[in-house]
Formats: C-alpha cells, structure tokens, sequence
C-alpha cells in the first residue's frame, strides 16, 4: 500500500518558513505499526530543502508532489490550518479516485468535507482508525 502524507508546510506565514514537521513521523509511525508493508511517500522527505529551492524548481516541485498524491493508493492529509499545497494535493487525490483520509479541526471547511474521505479530528482518532484496519478494507 502507497500512502502519500500531505499537510500542512508553510501553511500562512509569509517568506519561507516552515510549521513543524513532527507531524509527519507520527503519522508514519502509526501506519507503520499497523501496515508492515506500506510504502509513505512523504513530500518533505523527498524535498527534505523544499521550502530553500529557487522559483523554477519550486513549480516543478509542487506539480510533481501533486501528480505523486494521484498515484498513491491513499492520501493522509494533516490541515491543523489552511493549507493551499495540501488543498492541490488533496484536489489531485481526489480526482484520481484516491481515497483521502483528513486529519483536520476544519470539518466545516468545503474543501475538508468535499475532498475527504473520512475525516479525524486528531492524530489519535486517526491512529485508532488505522488500528481498527480502516486504511486496509475493501
């Protein structure tokens, strides 16, 4: 299984700043404990200086991160705030027929409730959902 983790980077701040990223091991932990063989695609990883790349390779950056959220066999979202990268990858997701699983306090958002699949309030709901074998059913 593919998982593509999307979330939250830059998020509103101005220049090139970034959230904490912590949220992304967590998530790879959790689908690691409960899916032995899951593949995580996670974009800060594969562009661990992203956030440092001049314009050009930006745009291809942000273009090659959406068409990889397409390809993945599910896509976790972490939108604790809005979040215009995630929003494209979620898109993307979404129209590839990709489950997207959303870990978000924005339920009420339209871009949350339209493009998930399932959304959590929290990293914990989102765990105990993993755990119950919620990625891995038909």
């Amino acid at each position: 299984m593919r998982v593509f983790i999307a979330g939250v980077m830059q998020g509103t701040r101005p220049g090139s700043g970034i959230v904490p990223q912590t949220y992304r091991d967590e998530i790879a932990q959790i689908l690691r404990r409960f899916i032995p063989e899951v593949e995580i695609w996670d974009p800060n990883r594969i562009h661990p200086d992203g956030v440092n790349y001049d314009r050009e390779r930006a745009k291809r950056t942000l273009l090659e991160m959406a068409e990889l959220a397409a390809a993945a066999d599910c896509l976790v979202a972490y939108v604790p705030e809005a979040s215009m990268g995630t929003a494209v990858e979620m898109w993307q997701a979404y129209r590839a027929g990709v489950p997207v699983y959303t870990i978000s306090p924005l339920a009420e958002n339209w871009v949350i409730f339209t493009l998930s699949t399932e959304v959590f309030p929290d990293i914990p709901a989102f765990a105990d959902f993993v755990a119950s074998g919620g990625l891995t059913k038909p």
